[in-house]
């Protein structure tokens, strides 16, 4: 069967699926998105991640044409149009069709676009063995230039680092902010495990609050462990006992080599498999 793909009100084959070539979203990367993921047919923290989108939105100035009710319900048909039960949902924002120049007052008619679709980001091996990642050179964006909090469809700040990953064999890289912090990698929040505590960058480290990123940090807490957020350079990965990774699409998945150099005995740790168990336990338990 062929994917449908929701835009402005209407399903449509993945084959008619089609936006203006002069939409701003395509010219200039205005507009925002969300990436979600549902279990057993239940989204997976929908409300979150709407009243994510509409932030983001309004952070731009762009109005999105419907409510947060309306945009959940949309969100849910099209799962369920596609009979889908463990998928992956990409909701999409443009500013809409406009004349060439970066006036968004030139533009009209915000398109709303909702993909869902099954995604295998990392091999199911490497949640057993762990990735190896590098620090890429091209730093996060400059939070008073582009706020890291707005999930923005100009994503060539990621892409051009996870270009420095894939070029040295690795999967993902980790950004540094503009002090030379740990900020984030292209796609997945970080965390590090020392004597036990979990450790994350805080907020202003110029990063996205991500939604499994904050599932987490409450796992955590109700299992016990201390959690910090705070402002960490890689010197505490280096000296880390475990370091993982999250997002919507990752979910939770251990790192054990940075730069060539191992974190910790090499292997996934004790703290990170017991958190990515209990993540899985949450949301199917939420579905």
């Amino acid at each position: 069967m062929s994917p449908k793909v929701y835009i402005g009100g209407k399903l449509y084959e993945k084959a008619d699926a089609k936006i203006s070539v002069f939409d701003h979203g395509l010219l200039y990367g205005d507009g925002v998105f969300e990436g979600i993921r549902s279990y057993s047919g239940k989204v997976f923290r929908l409300e979150a991640h709407i009243k994510r989108l509409y932030e983001s939105a309004r952070a731009i100035s762009l109005v999105i044409p419907m409510t947060q009710a309306d945009m959940c319900q949309a969100v849910v048909d099209t799962l369920n149009a596609n009979k889908l039960v463990d998928a992956y949902i990409r909701l999409v924002i443009t500013r809409g069709a406009g004349s060439l120049g970066l006036d968004p007052r030139k533009t009209s008619d915000p398109q709303v676009i909702i993909i869902t679709d099954s995604i295998s980001l990392y091999p199911a091996e490497l949640y057993e063995s762990g990735l190896k990642i590098i620090t890429a050179g091209t730093m996060r964006n400059h939070p008073s230039a582009l706020n890291p909090r707005i999930k923005s469809l100009n994503y060539l700040n990621s892409i051009l680092a996870k270009m420095e990953g894939t070029n040295a064999g690795c999967l993902e890289a980790l950004m540094l902010n503009h002090k030379g912090e740990v900020a984030e990698c292209t796609g997945d929040n970080i965390f590090i495990v020392r004597d036990r505590e979990v450790h994350t960058p805080s907020i202003d480290s110029g990063i996205l609050e991500g939604i499994t990123r904050d599932a987490v940090l409450e796992i955590a807490k109700s299992a016990g462990y201390k959690v910090f957020e705070r402002t960490m350079d890689r010197h505490d990965i280096h000296i880390s006992d475990e370091c993982f990774l999250t997002g919507t699409a990752a979910e939770v998945i251990p790192v054990v080599e940075l730069d060539g150099r191992p974190i910790g005995n090499g292997k996934p740790g004790p703290v990170t498999l017991d958190l990515h168990a209990r993540f899985h336990r949450l949301v199917r338990g939420e579905a």
